[in-house]
């Protein structure tokens, strides 16, 4: 649980401004960042899963990282985009942590805030729309060298302004574990804070203080996924980050992941995102 700023680490990938005809559509889009959007005029919609939410003017919207979504406009429609990570190291994201609200009504004051967050960065700005062409290597290698080239003022005031906007969500948040079994609870926590280990079932089974096969159908129940597609799903999503964040060779990757057999890292790689991890990495050099 996040229990104050301190632990919290949010690094600025892009921030930009677009008007657009008709030509955000998009399917099947699922980043390892976050996006907010600030929409200044016309409407498009989201959807996630079964739901789909209306972009309305004068409105902020969070998508967390590793949501699957489709996006969708057909007419006008103009906003402000800010592209961001959190930095986790052995600890729970606040993502795996808290489910957050989609849209919030925003203020003048969040919309100076972005147009502020933009002006410090004036060459933060996508060159290119489909989400394919900028959530890749080479383009975020130039992100990061761009943040370490930031005068400390600029980087200071770049993180505040990505808090304060991110407080917004935040007001609003419901903790995850409120509607899941306080033993898988524990259980998730260990997962989320020791992805980089190898972990086993047994280990979790004495955790929640139940058997190991009335874990695993504990947890199936409560998290619509088996223990072991869990872990693997986790242990993926940060091989992503880490494949697009870092230049370290997939076997070191793996290795980091407490996953030995490279054969197998890649067949599980391959089974959550469609792509080996070098095409996942090389498809848009």
């Amino acid at each position: 649980m996040l229990k104050s700023n301190e632990e919290l680490s949010l690094i600025l990938l892009n921030v930009g401004y677009s008007e657009l005809n008709a030509n955000w559509n998009w399917k099947n889009v699922c980043s390892p960042f976050a996006r907010i959007y600030y929409v200044k005029e016309g409407r498009a919609k989201t959807k996630i899963g079964d739901k789909t939410y209306l972009l309305e003017p004068d409105h902020l919207y969070l998508t967390p990282p590793f949501t699957l979504h489709d996006n969708e406009c057909d007419s006008y429609f103009s906003l402000y985009y800010i592209h961001f990570y959190e930095k986790v190291i052995n600890k729970e994201s606040i993502f795996d942590t808290y489910d957050f609200p989609i849209g919030i009504k925003a203020s003048l004051l969040d919309l100076s805030l972005t147009q502020r967050l933009l002006e410090i960065n004036p060459d933060r700005y996508l060159h290119h729309f489909d989400p394919q062409l900028y959530d890749n290597p080479p383009i975020f290698s130039q992100y990061i060298a761009n943040n370490n080239k930031m005068p400390l003022h600029s980087s200071v005031e770049t993180q505040g302004i990505l808090y304060q906007l991110m407080a917004k969500f935040l007001e609003l948040i419901k903790m995850k574990s409120n509607n899941k079994d306080i033993r898988i609870n524990k259980s998730l926590l260990y997962i989320h804070e020791n992805i980089d280990k190898d972990i086993s079932i047994d280990q979790l089974a004495d955790i929640a203080c139940i058997t190991e096969d009335h874990f695993i159908r504990l947890f199936k129940k409560e998290m619509n996924y088996t223990p072991t597609k869990y872990i693997n799903l986790k242990k993926m999503e940060k091989a992503q980050l880490f494949l697009l964040t870092t230049n370290l060779p997939i076997r070191s990757i793996a290795f980091d992941l407490s996953i030995d057999n490279i054969s197998y890292f890649n067949r599980i790689f391959k089974q959550h995102t469609g792509k080996t991890p070098t095409q996942y990495r090389e498809e848009y050099k």
